[in-house]
């Protein structure tokens, strides 16, 4: 009786070898702290717990930041990551649930506006490879920010400058009886337009008749001693 083999147990010598000659394509590993002493294993982290579609381009800019520029390094401010250069802040990213960000410090000067949109950065939301400036795009915006940094241009200040507040207008009560008590009235004009929004504002807060004249009556009290308003707390 013949014997039956099944062929496709049996290993074929010539498939064997063009198996084992062939070569599978390279698949380049990301770039980390483990092997880039600029780059801040808490930012590696950061990259790690990011939603999935985030995490492709945080690396791709953080490849691309580090790129542009040998001396750039890395740091985590406010639990977002920041790239750092000559000891100040140069740019930033985040990830958030629906996009990414990503911006630089001094965006006016570097980009042309401080943020794109209602996200941070100049770029708006990131929320695909699509979004993000082109590989010579942005080592050219790096190399202009870091450019700054070495010419000695200001940081940019968190702060926003403080618009100037109109002078207090004192209500009219107020006026009448500031003008029936000179004292009171020239403590209250020698103070600073804010230690005078503090009594305006207070009495213009009373929603009751006899809470307003029981203040105004405290209040032209103290200005006759030349005392301000908050006067209890000044020692505090």
């Amino acid at each position: 009786m013949a014997t039956i083999i099944s062929v496709g147990a049996i290993p074929l010598p010539g498939v064997r070898r063009a198996a084992h000659n062939r070569r599978m394509p390279a698949t380049a590993k990301p770039q980390t702290a483990a092997t880039d002493p600029r780059r801040d294993p808490r930012v590696d982290a950061y990259i790690e717990r990011a939603a999935e579609f985030a995490q492709p381009l945080l690396r791709k800019l953080r490849d691309g930041v580090h790129a542009a520029h040998p001396g750039i390094t890395e740091a985590i401010k406010w639990g977002m990551p920041h790239f750092m250069y000559g000891g100040r802040i140069l740019a930033g990213m985040a990830a958030f649930k629906a996009h990414a960000t990503f911006g630089f410090w001094q965006g006016e000067e570097v980009a042309g506006t401080a943020k794109a949109g209602e996200a941070m950065g100049q770029f708006g939301r990131l929320t695909g490879p699509k979004d993000l400036p082109s590989a010579a795009q942005l080592k050219a915006l790096v190399r202009q920010a870091t450019a700054l940094v070495d010419a000695g241009a200001p940081p940019r200040s968190n702060r926003r400058a403080a618009e100037p507040k109109p002078a207090a207008v004192p209500p009219d009560f107020f006026r009448e009886a500031l003008a029936r008590h000179p004292a009171a009235r020239a403590h209250f004009e020698a103070f600073a337009p804010s230690q005078q929004r503090e009594y305006v504002e207070w009495l213009a807060e009373a929603k009751q008749a006899a809470t307003r004249e029981r203040r105004l009556a405290q209040a032209l009290e103290w200005l006759a001693e030349g005392k301000r308003r908050n006067w209890k707390y000044e020692n505090c």
